[in-house]
C-alpha cells in the first residue's frame, strides 16, 4: 500500500528554492556542496546559499552532462563538447565537424572523456590524446568500466566494449535485438546493463555474456543509480522505485528485484545516496521521496506540485540533495 504524503515524515519544508523559471532543468552536479543545475537551453546555473550564477556555454540545448568534481562536461547541439570548472571558467574541448549533435558523454578515469556524435564514439585521455570508433549504429549510451581503460557503447542490437588504446584489438560485442538506448556498469565491473525503448532493462554478465532480462516496468527506464556500495541497481520507469540486486556471482538472475516508495505517480529520476543505503527517488507529479533501501523506510524531500522530476543528485558527503523538475523549479536541500 501507497504511504500518504500527509503520513509521512517530511523535510520539505526546509528546502532553499534556487529557482522557479528558468527553463527545463536536465541535469545536477556538485563542486564540493555547491549545486550545479543543466538547464535545458545554453547555461548552467551555478547555486551557492549566498549567490545564484547563470553560465552561457552553449548556443542552443544542452544534450547531455557529466561532473567529477572538478569540472562539468556538456554536450550540445550546437556540435560542442564543453568543460567547465568551479569558477565558472568554460572551454570548448571538441567540436563536430559537421556540427552533429552531442548527446552522450561519459567521464573516466585520469582526465578522460568520451562523447559521441552519430555513429562515432570519442575518446579524450587526460593527456590530450584522441582516439575515435565507428560502431554498427548511432551511439545512444556511453560509460566507461571501473577499472582499466574502457568503454561501453550501446547501439541497435547490443552494446559494444572498447579499448581506446588497443590499436590493434578487435571490439568485443554483446549481442540483443532492439534499440539499446542507455547503458552502465556495476561498479565492480563484472555487468553491463543497457537501457531499452522497450519497458526493459538486458543485461550481460561480462565474463561469459549470459543474458539478464529486466522486465515489469510500466514505462521506459530513462534513469539508473548504483547503491553506494554497488550491491544494487535502482532504476525509474514505474509507479514505485526498482531496485535490483547485484550482490553474488549471479546479480539478478533469478531473483526478485525489490519494489519500494509505491506512489500514484510514474518514478522519473533515481539517485543514490555516495555514502548510505538510501536512495532519493523522484515522481513525475512532483514529489521527491528519501528511500531507505533496507527497510523501504519513507521521508518526503519535496512535495508534489503536479511538475515532473527531471534532476536529482547527492553532493560527494551525502549531505545536501538537489532537485530539478521539467517546469524550471529547483531546490536544494541540507540534511
Amino acid at each position: 500500500m501507497a504511504a500518504s504524503a500527509d503520513t509521512l515524515p517530511s523535510l520539505a519544508d526546509r528546502a532553499r528554492i534556487v529557482t522557479e523559471a528558468e527553463g527545463p532543468i536536465v541535469g545536477v552536479h556538485f563542486f564540493r556542496q555547491v549545486p550545479v543545475f543543466v538547464l535545458g537551453e545554453e547555461a548552467l546555473l551555478f547555486a551557492p546559499a549566498e549567490k545564484r550564477t547563470r553560465v552561457a556555454i552553449h548556443a542552443g540545448g544542452i544534450l547531455a552532462s557529466a561532473g567529477d568534481g572538478q569540472r562539468i562536461v556538456t554536450g550540445g547541439d550546437d556540435g560542442k563538447l564543453v568543460a567547465t570548472d568551479r569558477d565558472g571558467g568554460h572551454e570548448v574541448i571538441a567540436t563536430d565537424d559537421k556540427k552533429r549533435w552531442i548527446d552522450q558523454l561519459a567521464l573516466g578515469p585520469d582526465g578522460a572523456v568520451a562523447w559521441s556524435a552519430g555513429k562515432l564514439a570519442h575518446v579524450r585521455t587526460g593527456k590530450g590524446e584522441l582516439r575515435e570508433y565507428e560502431a554498427p549504429s548511432t551511439v545512444a549510451g556511453l560509460a566507461f568500466f571501473p577499472k582499466g581503460f574502457r568503454v561501453a557503447i550501446a547501439h541497435y542490437n547490443g552494446a559494444t566494449l572498447w579499448f581506446p588504446n588497443a590499436a590493434g584489438a578487435k571490439p568485443e560485442t554483446l549481442e540483443w535485438k532492439g534499440s539499446h538506448l542507455g547503458v552502465t556498469v556495476s561498479p565492480d565491473g563484472k555487468f553491463l546493463v543497457t537501457t531499452m525503448q522497450e519497458q526493459t532493462l538486458h543485461g550481460w554478465r561480462i565474463a561469459d555474456a549470459k543474458h539478464m532480462r529486466m522486465s515489469g516496468y510500466s514505462a521506459r527506464v530513462r534513469s539508473l543509480s548504483w547503491t553506494h556500495d554497488g550491491s544494487a541497481l535502482a532504476t525509474s520507469g514505474s509507479e514505485q522505485l526498482i531496485l535490483w540486486p547485484f550482490d553474488g556471482k549471479d546479480g539478478p538472475m533469478g531473483r526478485q528485484p525489490s519494489l519500494l516508495a509505491q506512489s500514484p505517480a510514474r518514478c522519473s529520476v533515481v539517485a543514490c545516496h555516495p555514502k548510505q543505503p538510501v536512495a532519493a527517488a523522484g515522481f513525475s507529479d512532483g514529489s521527491v521521496l528519501l528511500v531507505r533501501l533496507d527497510d523501504g523506510a519513507l521521508i518526503l524531500a519535496r512535495e508534489a506540485d503536479g511538475e515532473p522530476v527531471s534532476a536529482l543528485g547527492w553532493d560527494a558527503s551525502g549531505q545536501v540533495l538537489a532537485m530539478g523538475t521539467e517546469e524550471g523549479s529547483a531546490a536544494v536541500l541540507t540534511l
